[in-house]
């Protein structure tokens, strides 16, 4: 396999950790340790596998990611949970330096739902609303995958 190979093999397993989370995440307001923790191993197995000169980029993209995240969650821990966090990790294992438009886009698309949830409801609304953010990340994901693949 080719060094590009390791983004197609990367990008489907994100894409398909991602449409789990967010589904469960919608579902029960949880990212389950056993879906984050099963996808960071395959990643790392997997990227060690076909491109092991690129594990160091993909592993710093993870502390970075996770870090990131990790640090909205001590600063608010009613408003980003550790599941966030852990899927950040795991976007950064598979997306390597291309996280940051995968972020980019997440943080994005929350804002976006939160300008709707301002202008359908008022300002109160807005600042006490909730949302499941791993469809954000998802959604941030698959824009890392294409740019990854591009």
């Amino acid at each position: 396999m080719s060094v590009a190979a390791v983004d197609v093999v990367l990008g489907a397993l994100l894409l398909a950790t991602c449409a789990v989370a967010a589904r469960v995440d919608v579902a029960r307001r949880v990212i389950p340790n056993r879906l984050t923790g099963a996808a960071a191993i395959a990643a790392i197995a997997a990227g060690l596998a076909i491109d092991p000169g690129g594990e160091p980029a993909r592993v710093a993209a993870a502390a970075g990611a996770g870090g990131l995240l990790l640090a909205a969650a001590l600063a608010e821990p009613d408003g980003m949970g550790m599941g966030d966090v852990k899927l950040a990790g795991v976007m950064g294992l598979c997306l390597g330096p291309a996280v940051v438009v995968a972020l980019a886009a997440a943080f994005a698309a929350g804002g976006l739902y939160g300008l709707a949830v301002l202008v359908a409801h008022g300002v109160h609304a807005a600042r006490t609303a909730t949302m499941p953010f791993a469809p954000c990340l998802a959604l941030g994901s698959a824009a890392g995958v294409a740019v990854g693949l591009a």
